[in-house]
């Protein structure tokens, strides 16, 4: 139900029909444009450039940006931490690094702790339960085997549920977000020389530079054109904690 809304809303505004200011100002319909645009949002990016991503730790809610909308407010874009020291990527350098023996790896000793506490680590989303060593051992193989996997085959994009999401920052770069950050992580530990990203998201600062003022199709084409501009942010933000 709620995509033919949306869709219904950014058309209202792509034709400059009254509520067209009000579409723009709550950041147009993500999935609308997602639709519209198709592969235009799609970029293709070195995964070992690809070292910034938001994170909402310890954010009020109200000043997270919606999911729901494609261009975003507010100082998201200032606070982003470093993927290559991440609990990811050392998750993947760790059981890469005792393959042939994963009892001896940091990450089967933390299941292992939380199962002895009578707390096993438990996922709703993928449901996971890893209430004994063998599920443990079997959980760790299936990222061994995902990897290799990619190692032979190259990134495979539709492995996970959604494509490696990135927002583009208020200067124009690309900053990770959302799922996928194994993924990422075990395309930067082998050494991919490239991964494709979808735009989920633009500042709306970068939006008004490069839109200037322009509606409809003819900002949106501006935005397209302007993507393929965009490269990955490698520097800290000044919010980072």
């Amino acid at each position: 139900m709620g995509v033919p809304v949306e869709l219904g809303l950014l058309g209202l505004w792509k034709h400059a029909l009254p509520g067209a200011a009000w579409v723009e100002r709550i950041g147009l319909p993500r999935r609308a444009v997602e639709l519209t645009l198709g592969d235009k949002l799609i970029l293709h990016v070195n995964p070992n450039d690809l070292v910034r991503a938001t994170h909402w730790q310890g954010w009020p809610y109200k000043y997270r940006p919606t999911s729901s909308a494609f261009i975003w407010d507010g100082e998201w874009d200032l606070r982003r931490g470093d993927l290559r020291i991440s609990s990811r990527a050392r998750f993947i350098a760790d059981i890469d690094a005792h393959r042939d023996d994963l009892t001896q790896s940091k990450a089967f000793a933390t299941y292992m702790a939380r199962l002895k506490a009578g707390k096993p680590w438990k996922s709703h989303q993928q449901g996971i339960l890893l209430d004994s060593e063998d599920r443990i051992l079997t959980f760790l193989r299936v990222y061994l085997s995902f990897m290799d996997d990619m190692a032979v085959r190259g990134f495979d994009s539709t492995r996970g549920k959604d494509m490696l999401g990135v927002a583009v920052s208020r200067e124009g770069t690309l900053i990770k977000i959302n799922r996928g950050l194994h993924r990422l992580a075990m395309a930067q530990h082998i050494g991919l020389p490239s991964v494709p990203v979808m735009v989920k998201a633009v500042h709306r600062e970068w939006w008004d530079s490069v839109t200037q003022e322009a509606r409809g199709k003819h900002a949106l084409a501006l935005v397209a054109e302007s993507l393929v501009d965009c490269q990955p942010e490698a520097a800290p933000g000044p919010l980072d904690p």
